[in-house]
């Protein structure tokens, strides 16, 4: 029988996970005209909100974007974080290799079969990504380009419904306030 970690134990996987994602993302930008760190990317903490305590939810929503945007392999998020995490990584990473539409399509498609965690995580980073986009238009972006990404934004939330009320509940108000229906 596996003994279960010790808050000590659970603190020090987690600043781990904080630490990697750091570094792996430290030379990257947002696209916003303050040009914020990516870590800054605080998707963990609209979980924590919103009372998801599942430790391996929150280690999957600070590594979310680090195989998607950087060199780190999914091998290499097992042999540190486990099996789990890997997997829920896997779930929520877009293959880069496709084309920008297809990826987008496949979000769509997806959503509604994933698992209820990755669910979690896909959640709270449109969460971050919309209110970043209320924030601050990214360089380069159009009223009409803001506008698609919240339409497409919410068939993929759409497809999510019943995952979890609070986060819902925040998206909701970000889409009313869009009027995107």
């Amino acid at each position: 029988m596996e003994i279960p970690p010790t808050p000590a134990d659970l603190l020090k996987i987690y600043t781990e996970c904080v630490n990697f994602a750091a570094v792996k993302h430290r030379n990257q930008r947002r696209l916003d005209s303050q040009e914020t760190p990516y870590i800054n990317h605080p998707i963990a903490y609209i979980l924590t909100e919103a009372g998801i305590t599942d430790f391996e939810v929150l280690q999957t929503a600070i590594l979310h974007d680090t195989v998607e945007d950087t060199d780190t392999s999914f091998e290499e998020i097992e042999s540190l974080f486990g099996k789990t995490v890997r997997l829920l990584v896997q779930e929520v990473t877009d293959d880069k290799s496709l084309p920008k539409q297809e990826r987008k399509r496949l979000q769509i498609e997806h959503a509604s079969t994933t698992s209820h965690r990755a669910k979690l995580v896909k959640l709270a980073d449109k969460i971050y990504n919309l209110r970043d986009l209320q924030r601050c238009k990214p360089k380069n972006w159009t009223n009409e380009r803001c506008r698609e990404y919240f339409c497409w934004a919410k068939q993929v939330c759409d497809n999510m419904k019943g995952t979890n009320a609070a986060l819902e509940s925040i998206l909701d108000d970000i889409f009313r306030q869009e009027n995107v229906n």
